[in-house]
């Protein structure tokens, strides 16, 4: 399994916007509800539901917010850079400016977990951030991601 497998160019935003992480979460929940046909509330409320389990902001200026849904059959991302970081209870304290939030089946199979944990791995790679956070376009920021 590779990122681009979950990922497409269209579901790359850069340099968003937004200030606070409820209300990142809903936007992102809003994207990926618009893009499965689900309702947005209800991807919101998972997201926002598993942070209330422990943050999922891995350090260094990255989250990977993710939920499982009953409705979802295959791994689902959305990648996005903003504009300023925002606190996101990260486990070192530091303020987040990299998303990957990815949206899995509710019984996940081998490449379902693969998924979180292709995307985890390339996102502790420091060239790899390097090379997310100079990204000038949501096409350079699709393909350092998907390297």
């Amino acid at each position: 399994m590779k990122i681009s497998d979950f990922l497409s160019p269209a579901d790359v935003v850069i340099d968003m916007r937004i200030a606070q992480k409820e209300l990142l979460l809903r936007d992102l929940a809003r994207r990926a509800a618009l893009n499965l046909g689900l309702e947005a509330d209800y991807v919101s409320s998972e997201l926002l539901k598993r942070e209330e389990f422990g943050s999922t902001g891995m350090g260094r200026g990255v989250a990977v917010p993710h939920a499982r849904l009953p409705m979802v059959r295959e791994p689902y991302g959305i990648m996005t850079r903003l504009k300023q970081p925002i606190d996101f209870a990260a486990i070192d304290g530091e303020p987040v400016d990299l998303f990957f939030s990815v949206l899995l089946p509710a019984t996940a199979g081998r490449d379902q977990l693969g998924a979180l944990a292709l995307v985890a791995r390339k996102l502790r790679t420091p060239e790899c951030l390097v090379q997310l956070r100079r990204a000038r376009t949501e096409s350079e920021l699709y393909a350092a991601i998907t390297r």
